[in-house]
């Protein structure tokens, strides 16, 4: 269950139902890194689920 756990704290699910995922990746060593270099790890992305693996999942709104 903690994997499950884990990854559903990187989910967000916007009014409008659109699933968004924080992006995987390094979060430390960015003190020397361009602005824009720091600001590119940062951004969400828009996850696409099947049927079946929300179903699998059990994601609804609350997620």
């Amino acid at each position: 269950m903690k994997n499950l756990k884990t990854f559903s704290k990187r989910l967000r699910v916007t009014k409008n139902g659109k699933i968004l995922a924080r992006k995987s990746g390094q979060d430390h060593f960015n003190a020397k890194e361009r602005r824009a270099g720091k600001t590119g790890k940062h951004n969400m992305s828009v996850v696409v689920f099947t049927k079946k693996t929300i179903s699998r999942y059990q994601l609804s709104k609350g997620a």
